[in-house]
């Protein structure tokens, strides 16, 4: 089967041709999808898109014109799939839903260490020969009450990291885990999560139900939060009222993995040109935010699994017509 790759990178190119392994024809392209750029899918059954590529009513419609029948995600999230569209135009819609719990939950704790501890700030420092310490004042993570809100197989892995490192967890999920209770989390409502907790970090999907989950009256619920971290999706939170949490005081410091507008900032270098996005390059001011390329799932395991999985849900749905991890309604 022929696949259109879209907003691919060397590191794609690499992963997807090795667990091809030459079973289809992969075209690699660098464009982003969206509906004007779709067409460059023409002549093949099957595309490939990323987290951030626009997947609408208005992309699929012109996909189902050039011929594709089969939309392969390589990631785990789909809020920028039109379900109901790809459905009506009979276009099947597959993802990958796991491809390391390890990979982001470790990325998520390099933030908070990095940014608790200001390794960014010192390592800039004693590269000019500065080796003064003032203003690189940490806390101890030990005995530190960390609020986790998401209790899948990632958030369960950073309740392990901060249990590790004595921490209280407090746990935030509608579908409570047998084993977040085993590791020692206790699960509580929204408002005692955010009044209680000195770190909060979110690890939920983005639906309609979090979409904003930290918003300007979450904000106001904090009492103790030293530190927010985001390695969800960007859409979790309100950036505007982050912000104002930030001046205000609400929130101590903002490690971020994920932006709400990232789509037009991330998996580019645009180091040569001007940020456009004034509320981005309001976040860079504040000495207390970390800010990363949504980088959390990039290791070798996961773009190995990523690729597999990518590789075998195009393969299963050549053969009998289904694809291997399906997405259905919402």
């Amino acid at each position: 089967m022929r696949v259109t790759v879209f907003s691919a990178k060397p590191y794609d190119e690499e992963f997807l041709k090795a667990a091809n392994e030459g079973r289809h024809e992969l075209i690699f392209t660098e464009a982003g999808l969206h509906a004007q750029t779709a067409r460059l899918a023409a002549g093949s059954k099957a595309i490939c898109a990323f987290v951030n590529d626009d997947l609408g009513a208005s992309t699929l419609s012109v996909l189902k014109e050039v011929g594709v029948e089969i939309v392969a995600l390589r990631c785990a999230g789909f809020n920028r799939l039109d379900l109901s569209a790809a459905e009506r135009l009979g276009i099947t819609a597959a993802r990958v839903p796991s491809y390391s719990p390890y990979a982001i939950a470790e990325h998520t704790l390099a933030l908070v260490l990095t940014l608790n501890r200001k390794i960014h700030r010192a390592y800039n420092r004693v590269r000019e020969g500065n080796f003064a310490l003032t203003g690189l004042l940490g806390f101890d993570l030990h005995g530190k009450t960390v609020g986790v809100v998401g209790t899948g197989g990632i958030g369960r892995n950073v309740m392990r990291a901060f249990a590790g490192f004595g921490c209280e967890i407090l746990a935030y999920d509608p579908f409570p885990s047998e084993e977040a209770e085993s590791l020692g989390a206790r699960y509580v409502g929204k408002d005692e999560l955010l009044e209680k907790s000195e770190i909060i970090t979110l690890h939920c999907p983005l639906t309609p139900e979090t979409r904003h989950f930290i918003d300007e009256k979450a904000i106001a619920a904090m009492k103790h939060c030293r530190m927010l971290v985001n390695t969800s999706r960007g859409g979790v939170i309100d950036t505007h009222a982050v912000i104002e949490g930030l001046k205000s005081g609400r929130i101590g410091a903002l490690a971020l993995d994920v932006y709400e507008e990232e789509e037009d900032l991330f998996f580019r270098d645009l180091s040569s040109t001007v940020i456009r996005d004034d509320v981005f390059a309001r976040l860079l001011t504040f000495p207390n935010v970390l800010i990363t390329g949504h980088q959390g799932f990039f290791t070798q395991e996961a773009l190995f699994n990523i690729a597999h999985t990518t590789i075998e849900n195009i393969t299963a749905y050549e053969e009998d017509g289904q694809a291997l991890h399906p997405i259905g309604k919402r």
